[in-house]
This record gives C-alpha cells, sequence and structure tokens, in this order.
C-alpha cells in the first residue's frame, strides 16, 4: 500500500573541528553573508596562508563540500579522496565520501568510509547518525537504533535523532516505542510536518484512524502543500472503504507532487479495489519504474495478478515484495492466496497463520477450516 512516508533526514556536511595549530589559518578566514561567499573567501584565505598539511586538508575539504552541494558528487567524492591521500585519517573527509555514496544509494560504500570515520574519531556523532542512516537502508534495522541510541546518549536534545528512531522502530513494527519517539521530537523541535504525519502514520498501523485523520488535518492547516498528508490521509479512507475520497485524497497529492513513486502505488491500489485492473497495472509499473526498490509496488502487482488468475506471477511478485520489506501490509495474506491456488496448501497455511498473527483479519472461516486453526 505504502512504503516509507520519509527517509532519514538528508545528510549534512561535517562541521570541521579547530585544531591548536589551525589558529592562524582561522584567523585568515573572514566573516561573509553567504555560504558561497563563505566559501571562496575560505579558499582564497588558505592560499594566502601557506600550504601547510592542515590547509591543503581543509582545502579539498571545502573544494569537495561546494561540488557536493552544487550536486557534482563525481567531483566532491575526488576532492574528499585527494584530502585522504594525504592524510588517510581525516575523518570529516571519510565522512563526507561518504554521504557521497548516501547519495548515490551506495550504501555498502557509504558505510564504509563512515566506519573509516568512526575508527579514526571514536566521538564522531555525525558520522554515527550517518551510519545509523546506512544502516536503516540496508534494512539493518537495530544496528540503526544503536548508533542513534550513541548520538543521543552524547546529545539528548538532537530531535532528528529521535525522529529518525521513529522511523527505524516503526520499521520494526514497534509501533508504542515508535510513538514515543515521535513525541520526543515533536517536543524537542516543535510540531514539524515530517514529525506529525509520521506519528499519525503510526496511528494508522495501529488502526487509530479517528485521531490518525484528526493529527493529519490539523497538519493540513499548517502545511496545506504538503503532499503526505493527503497520502495519508487517503490511506485512511481506504481502510474505512470510502475510496472516492480515497481517490480524491491521492489525486491532490499527486497534484502536489507529480510522478512520486509511493503515491502512484497507492493510487494503483485504490483502482485494484475498484477493480480497475487496467488503471491499476498503469499506476503500478509507472511506480515501479520511478523507485524500484518499494516492496508495496511489487505486492500491489502481485494483487494484480491475483486478480488476473495469473496464479504463477503473483506467487514470484509477492515472493518478491516480501523479501524486499517482511512488515508490508497483508503481504503474508496474499502470498498464502498465490501459494493456494498454485496446489501449495501447506505454504500457503503457513502463510495465513503469520497473517492471522498479524491481526490482518483477512483469513475466512473456510480457510481456517482447510487449515484446521
Amino acid at each position: 500500500m505504502f512504503g516509507k512516508q520519509f527517509g532519514p533526514w538528508p545528510l549534512k556536511e561535517s562541521l570541521n573541528n579547530p585544531r591548536m595549530e589551525l589558529l592562524i589559518f582561522y584567523f585568515c578566514i573572514l566573516l561573509a553573508m553567504t555560504k558561497t561567499l563563505i566559501v571562496l573567501i575560505t579558499l582564497l584565505a588558505l592560499l594566502s596562508c601557506g600550504e601547510t598539511k592542515e590547509t591543503r586538508l581543509q582545502k579539498f575539504l571545502l573544494k569537495g563540500n561546494l561540488e557536493v552541494e552544487g550536486q557534482n558528487f563525481e567531483q566532491g567524492a575526488y576532492y574528499f579522496k585527494e584530502a585522504l591521500k594525504i592524510d588517510p585519517c581525516f575523518a570529516d573527509a571519510s565522512n563526507n565520501l561518504g554521504t557521497v555514496y548516501f547519495k548515490l544509494k551506495r550504501w555498502d560504500l557509504a558505510l564504509e568510509q563512515y566506519q573509516k570515520a568512526i575508527e579514526c574519531q571514536p566521538a564522531f556523532l555525525n558520522a554515527y547518525f550517518n551510519r545509523a542512516n546506512t544502516f536503516y537502508e540496508m534494512k539493518e534495522y537495530y544496528s540503526a537504533l544503536a548508533d542513534l541510541d550513541k548520538v543521543i546518549v552524547a546529545k539528548p536534545d538532537t530531535a532528528i535523532a529521535y525522529f529518525t528512531k521513529g522511523l527505524t522502530q516503526t520499521k520494526l513494527r514497534d509501533f508504542p516505542a515508535a510513538l514515543l519517539s515521535f513525541d520526543k521530537a515533536i517536543q524537542l523541535e516543535g510540531s514539524k510536518t515530517e514529525y506529525v504525519v509520521n506519528r499519525a502514520t503510526v496511528k494508522f498501523y495501529r488502526k487509530d484512524f479517528a485521531n490518525a485523520k484528526s493529527e493529519l488535518e490539523a497538519a493540513a492547516k499548517v502545511s496545506p502543500q504538503e503532499p503526505n498528508i493527503y497520502n495519508t490521509l487517503a490511506l485512511i479512507e481506504i481502510e474505512q472503504n470510502n475510496l472516492s475520497e480515497a481517490m480524491r485524497l491521492v489525486n491532490k497529492a499527486l497534484e502536489l507532487s507529480p510522478n512520486e513513486p509511493f503515491f502512484l502505488n497507492n493510487r494503483g491500489y485504490i483502482k485494484l479495489v475498484q477493480n480497475d485492473l487496467e488503471g491499476a497495472e498503469q499506476d503500478i509499473n509507472q511506480s515501479i519504474s520511478i523507485d524500484p526498490y518499494n516492496g508495496w509496488a511489487y505486492r500491489n502487482k502481485g494483487i494484480y495478478y491475483l486478480m488476473k488468475g495469473d496464479y504463477p506471477s503473483a506467487e514470484r511478485l509477492l515472493t518478491q515484495a516480501i523479501e524486499m520489506d517482511s512488515f508490508i501490509d497483508k503481504i503474508h495474506f496474499y502470498l498464502g492466496m498465490a501459494f493456494l491456488n498454485n496446489g501449495k496448501d501447506k505454504l500457503a497455511c503457513d502463510h495465513f497463520r503469520e497473517s492471522e498473527n498479524r491481526g490482518d483479519k483477512m483469513i475466512t472461516t473456510a480457510l481456517m477450516k482447510k487449515c484446521k486453526y
């Protein structure tokens, strides 16, 4: 039905730590009115202050940061690597190179650089937070939580750490803990829309539709141009079988954010429920083409094949979906139906039991008798 509402917060370039031998270097840097001007003045100052090892390191770091800011990731990576040639244990450069790889979705390379930064500078909180984001993307949720806890222990007023912890706990279906984390983030930083939407999403997962809807409608008054609000409201309407209202809301989300793959996938699901198979296939295929890593879209494509009577294709797509994200809503029920129609009764019953354990409430009396519940 839907995937992650917001990913871990965008990574930022690390702040440089002052060192005693750089006092003269920093004295050369004058304040400027814009970020770009600061970088240019700094580079000029570095040149005028002499080419010591430290000034060369800082020059490459600043050049790399400027390139990354301009979305020139390859050139940014080049400068960070040049800094690391001078000092292989320059933690800022390793951290920022990890950020480049993260933005390019090269999770393995990002993880390697963040770990190197932490090895070189064990108290580097930015690197712990960035590594937590990487673990999240790699679905290593317990490792992500361990790093986030390190950040929170060191800086207990870091709202974004609690927010990311809430996202991770949501993935683990630890909804009570996720609510506490989102509450803490809101307490520290106020009712930011992204925090409120994700807290409402957890309430949606817990079937607390009234409070989720109330919270989202209040958020819409504050941030009427935020598409995720309408997308999540659409999910609530789907669960309450208000399909016309759900379609209106998801279309509003798409008006604000055209070609957003999660929204397209959700609209495809509504069309499935409305038995508009042709329209559903078009939306779901478009969603997959934009984001081929969203397990929810593969689930919906599997449902499409179930409805078409193509059970081998349904089994293939639903198996792919569960391998991508085992916590997808009602995935065990639909995969059980695919197995059942392919004559694999034992596998079907195993998944029906798991569906019941998760509280899907999709299993009919006939299926219960067949599986001897």
